[in-house]
């Protein structure tokens, strides 16, 4: 069992599989012309399967592969295969342009949810947030999935005055279609020219739904980040993550592990611990697995106050979302 000094027992494991993507969203990736970590420096197949088993050891019940895009990684279909064996739900967060091409390798693997991230449902506005011409080709993916019965969730970050015009847009497509839309808060992060004015927060994003919307809530599953809701005569649903506004660090169970190894006991913390160097030198992992876990702050990874409105966004000390892995 891997626990921290608050009691929360720590089972679920986010693993980036790399830095790498074919998209260039800026809330994500500082800058165009970007530096991706070098392949020796990233995890092998073999380090992260041996990384993989001591966490699941240690009660870990679920792994959720990120990036970047974790599959444009050409040793993806590997990485997987070989995770899909370990006794956890493996599950996955992709930006849904290699959708089809994997599919084979993500359904043997045992993956029967997938987070899609999708911040508008316009062509031009896509080209714009993500600065690549793929819309249509993740629209069909989306499809695909569906047509496979695998369970779709769409992360839709919203950012006042970007795309807080077309929640309602993301409300009706779950009229006729079993996929749930999470609207997530805009979160700060190195690089991303996060500031207050651009977050759409929890409350309005209920208040734009409940206009045109009977919105009922759906109980909280135990360690949900999302808080969850239904709309009577829609197959799908929605959820809202409000990490600024309304943090769930009281029941958090997550931990991560970068692409270059590094474990991270909370999204906003400030340190980490290197795992793969001391893999790498034969070193005992566990211990340094849970003295990290153990050293977890309370909330927001000690960094972030409850009052979004006065937070200096370039104070806070911590890597760019697509180093991290989400």
């Amino acid at each position: 069992m891997i626990a921290d000094s608050f009691g929360r027992v720590h089972d679920y494991l986010r693993i980036s599989l790399t830095d790498n993507c074919n998209f260039r969203c800026f809330y994500c990736m500082p800058e165009e012309d970007y530096d991706f970590t070098p392949a020796s420096r990233l995890m092998q197949p073999d380090e992260i399967l041996t990384l993989a088993k001591i966490f699941v050891e240690q009660g870990v019940k679920k792994i959720r592969l990120t990036g970047g895009e974790p599959l444009v990684r050409k040793d993806a279909a590997e990485i997987i295969a070989e995770l899909g064996k370990l006794p956890v739900e493996l599950v996955i967060t992709t930006n849904g342009t290699r959708i089809a091409e994997m599919l084979p390798t993500l359904i043997a693997a045992g993956i029967k949810s997938i987070n899609i991230s999708l911040d508008t449902l316009q062509p031009e506005k896509f080209f714009m947030i993500t600065r690549r011409d793929l819309f249509h080709q993740v629209r069909s993916n989306i499809e695909l999935l569906l047509q496979n019965k695998i369970t779709v969730k769409i992360n839709m970050v919203v950012m006042k005055g970007l795309n807080d015009n077309e929640i309602k847009d993301f409300i009706e497509w779950t009229k006729h279609n079993p996929v749930q839309i999470r609207f997530i808060e805009f979160m700060p992060f190195s690089g991303n020219k996060w500031t207050s004015n651009k977050l759409f927060s929890l409350d309005e994003i209920l208040a734009t739904v409940e206009e045109d919307f009977t919105v009922l809530p759906v109980k909280a599953a135990p360690h949900d980040t999302a808080k969850s809701f239904m709309i009577p005569g829609h197959e799908g649903s929605f959820a809202i993550i409000s990490t600024m506004t309304a943090p769930f660090c009281s029941t958090c169970n997550r931990m991560r592990l970068t692409a270059d190894g590094k474990l991270k006991n909370c999204l906003f913390s400030d340190g980490e611990t290197d795992l793969l160097t001391a893999l790498r030198n034969k070193e005992e992992i566990l211990p340094l697995i849970k003295a990290s876990i153990w050293s977890k702050k309370k909330e927001l990874g000690g960094q972030l106050g409850k009052h979004f409105e006065t937070l200096d966004a370039d104070s806070i000390v911590n890597r760019s979302m697509i180093t991290i892995g989400g």
